[in-house]
């Protein structure tokens, strides 16, 4: 039986030390699930026995109103201190340096903080003091994400930088187990297996899908975290409640708004081409559309073009094809192959990737142009706008690039998108931390 971790079977109830724990409270009248946190009478059903059980969290197993959940808290004991586990031999950029120590300070204080900064700021190196002295201090680190390519993409980078630091990835389809490690990457999703355990919660990409729409998520962050454990919420985006309270001091904050290298983010161009879904039904790819993409194909970089669709997504697949573009592929959500097929367009084994919002963030592509197709479909709001943006021009031997937002009708989230990028650039000059322009 694992430290930290909440187990179903009864048998664990003779484990010397175990704690039990109720499954769902006040079962009779305001059911809760005391794993998941779901609260409402609608995710609720009933056995055969009359017995209440969850519906939201049984994929992970059945728990009903008979049954207890079993723990072992973790001893002090049981913690793992590192003299120096940190290996970065790269130096921080003086916005990056902010970050870091606005981190280092709110593990100190034990204060939460978001950590507001631009796609392409470095995020994730802003978080290595932070990490590198909970190690120190022996603290358990989680660094959790709403989506799964996060994890993907950010547990080998934390492995490289912390290559002595026993370290778990969790997701729905990984073929790793938790086994104790103290330093643990993580889907928000499968924190709800934890209680207690966590000292440091980094949440990456707080605003995203389901994070930002699921109450039960929040809630299993603070459940996996230790009682006096700090939250540390990193963004490009954040909610506007979120950014209300900074404006009105409520939260604590630091904003981050340039790139590490110091160059601008590209400023998104808007550009009408009509009604682009007569046109697909008709076999055809818009005009402007199809210049844009034999120019950058000319330049040889590569291209990513969003959809709002799956199903907009291979009807444009099938028309290009037909053009003559045959080093292309497709990504979604439900892809089995997206990680290969992600790194076939970084290998430049393929030239365009087509792809849903599943790759709006957290994936780095060298001297990679962007546009969206039907920029005006409801899926891409403002965040999603900024942070598809944010693909291009992230590298410091490639600080620039193009993103174009093809539409049939400019929409407010275009618009407010464009505009927070602007503004973005426009602190970043304004506290000197671009050098370009």
């Amino acid at each position: 039986m694992l430290k930290g971790l909440l187990y179903i079977s009864s048998d664990l109830k003779k484990v010397k030390g175990v704690e039990v724990l109720p499954s769902i409270l006040n079962a009779d009248k305001d059911p809760f699930c005391f794993r998941c946190g779901n609260n409402e009478k609608i995710r609720f059903a009933r056995l055969p026995n009359k017995a209440l059980y969850c519906r939201n969290c049984l994929k992970m197993g059945r728990i009903s109103c008979n049954d207890n959940l079993y723990y072992l808290k973790p001893d002090e004991q049981d913690r793992m201190y590192f003299e120096n586990p940190l290996e970065f031999e790269g130096m921080l950029s003086h916005a990056q340096q902010g970050g870091a120590e606005a981190v280092l300070k709110a593990i100190r204080t034990k204060k939460p903080l978001l950590l507001w900064a631009v796609a392409g700021s470095g995020k994730t190196e802003m978080m290595f003091p932070g990490i590198e002295e909970g190690l120190k201090k022996g603290l358990r680190i989680c660094l959790a994400s709403p989506r799964v390519d996060v994890c993907i993409e950010l547990a080998p980078r934390l492995k490289e930088a912390f290559p002595d630091v026993p370290q778990a990835c969790l997701y729905g389809s990984s073929n790793q187990t938790f086994a104790g490690e103290p330093f643990v990457v993580a889907t928000t999703h499968q924190l709800m297996r934890f209680y207690h355990y966590f000292d440091l919660i980094f949440i990456d990409e707080v605003d995203a899908f389901p994070f930002a729409k699921d109450p039960f998520l929040e809630y299993a962050v603070q459940k996996a975290g230790c009682p006096e454990s700090v939250p540390i919420y990193v963004t490009a985006t954040p909610e506007r409640k979120w950014q209300l309270e900074t404006l009105k001091g409520e939260r604590n904050y630091i904003k981050i708004p340039a790139r590490y290298h110091g160059f601008p983010l590209p400023v998104p161009k808007a550009c009408w081409i009509g009604d682009w879904q007569k046109a697909l039904n008709k076999k055809q790819i818009p005009s402007k559309v199809l210049k844009w993409i034999k120019k950058i194909k000319y330049l040889e970089k590569p291209i990513l073009i969003f959809f709002p669709t799956i199903d907009v997504m291979f009807q444009f697949k099938d028309i290009i094809q037909a053009y003559g573009f045959s080093d292309i592929e497709t990504v979604h959500a439900a892809d089995e192959l997206r990680k290969e097929k992600v790194d076939q367009l970084r290998e430049r084994k393929i030239s365009i990737l087509l792809t849903t919002t599943i790759l709006e963030r957290g994936v780095t592509f060298s001297d990679v142009q962007v546009a969206v197709f039907g920029s005006e479909g409801p899926i891409f709001t403002e965040a999603a706008l900024v942070q598809i943006s944010g693909r291009v021009g992230r590298k410091k031997d490639f600080p620039s690039g193009e993103v174009w937002f093809f539409h049939y009708g400019k929409t407010k989230e275009m618009i407010r998108a464009i505009q927070h990028i602007k503004l973005m650039n426009k602190l970043g000059y304004e506290e000197g931390l671009l050098n370009d322009g």
